[in-house]
């Protein structure tokens, strides 16, 4: 994760993050645009743009001006200056990486990206994420602030808790962008995301905009999530749905596969990893109860499923090679530390041992002989045979 900086046409900083796979090596390059009044930073931003990365994408998501860490006065700022820092930001991203294939949106984000998509050659795909039809639709959350800025030209109105100044030009500008005709000349893959129960942007709005769309297009029900995807299963939902259906619609480039497993994880994420195991994108986290998000297994389960995947893999190679009437072998493992005194056949006496159960099921019409023969192979399976032998892991600092 690189954090960036870069001018807008008017000349306001803009401030990024722009979030790279595991190992550095993409296959495409996306724009993610937030919610209105929001930052780069929300967890919907975050999460999808990292389940984008650990697909091999190069995700820039930033501020608008006047928003989070970037420049710049958000009472200047209307809809057509979002649509131009959006213009900007797949600029600098075309500059420095490739131009952007892929156009994500959160909210009126998702308003922007539909209306900015058209200047934008590069872009074969877009997906919206609780985005309303019509960026005028943003104007009923004004309340009776909307009364007074038409009569006054400006007011303060409170949105999501906090306080913003916003001028009539910004209503007007509005009211000048129309969506309707725009997605009928859209020309992209097109995926919209929605939650039924979304108090703030209505699902009648998705409906919207999928039927004035042309295909090729899809919907996807975000089912019980909130407007902002505050729950880290739901944004993550959505980042992986939105990765694979991406990849039907762009060219990818072939990644190299990682020798082994590449693990990186941002500091202010807690336990939070993503894995590259060759062309495949994993996520590691330690549960809740541990001070993680629990959005995948911990390092213990991982070496747990180590260990079962090669025994199920070995035995049903095995069944096969003997010709033998199995079905299914399932094994079950679990990990835990023990007390050395404790353990009848450790070599330790004193302190903890790592101890690893694995219970083994074997489907199938076997006699006694042939199921004991079965768990004499599991132990020769090459995980197993790897955890019991010697073992040295020797460490370096990149670079050195």
């Amino acid at each position: 994760m690189e954090k960036i900086r870069f001018e807008n046409r008017a000349g306001v900083a803009l401030a990024g993050t722009l979030e790279l796979p595991p190992g550095g090596d993409w296959r495409a390059t996306a724009v993610f645009a937030h919610c209105f009044t929001c930052s780069r930073d929300i967890r919907a931003a975050r999460d999808i743009t990292r389940a984008l990365a650990q697909a091999g994408f190069a995700v820039l998501r930033f501020d608008f001006t006047g928003l989070g860490e970037s420049e710049g006065d958000f009472a200047d700022t209307h809809f057509s200056s979002n649509l131009d820092d959006l213009e900007d930001a797949a600029r600098w991203l075309g500059e420095h990486y490739d131009a952007p294939q892929l156009l994500v949106g959160h909210s009126l984000g998702g308003t922007a990206v539909l209306a900015v998509a058209e200047r934008l050659d590069s872009v074969r795909a877009v997906a919206t994420l609780g985005a309303p039809a019509d960026p005028e639709h943003v104007l009923k959350h004004f309340g009776t602030g909307l009364e007074q800025i038409e009569a006054e030209g400006a007011a303060e109105v409170e949105l999501a808790g906090r306080t913003f100044s916003v001028r009539r030009d910004f209503i007007e500008d509005a009211r000048r962008h129309p969506l309707e005709e725009r997605l009928g000349r859209l020309r992209r893959a097109l995926l919209v995301l929605h939650s039924p129960v979304d108090t703030v942007v209505s699902i009648e709005q998705a409906q919207k905009i999928f039927v004035a769309a042309k295909h090729p297009k899809s919907f996807v029900s975000l089912d019980d999530a909130d407007h902002l995807l505050s729950q880290a299963a739901d944004s993550a939902y959505a980042g992986g749905v939105i990765a694979a259906w991406a990849a039907r619609f762009l060219e990818l480039a072939s990644p190299e596969p990682a020798a082994g497993a590449r693990v990186s994880g941002l500091t202010a994420d807690q336990f939070l990893c993503s894995v590259q195991a060759g062309p495949h994108g994993l996520v590691a986290d330690e549960p809740g109860d541990k001070g993680g998000t629990d959005q995948g297994p911990d390092p213990y389960q991982f070496l747990a499923a180590a260990l079962g995947s090669c025994t199920v893999m070995t035995l049903n190679m095995y069944a096969r090679h003997k010709k033998l009437p199995v079905q299914r072998v399932r094994c079950a493992v679990t990990h835990r530390r023990v007390h050395a005194e404790d353990c009848a056949d450790c070599e330790s006496t004193a302190g903890h041992v790592h101890e690893l159960s694995r219970v083994i099921a074997i489907e199938g019409e076997l006699d006694d002989a042939q199921r004991a023969r079965m768990l004499q192979i599991a132990d020769r399976c090459p995980v197993h045979l790897t955890l019991e032998s010697e073992i040295r892991i020797r460490s370096r600092l990149a670079g050195e």
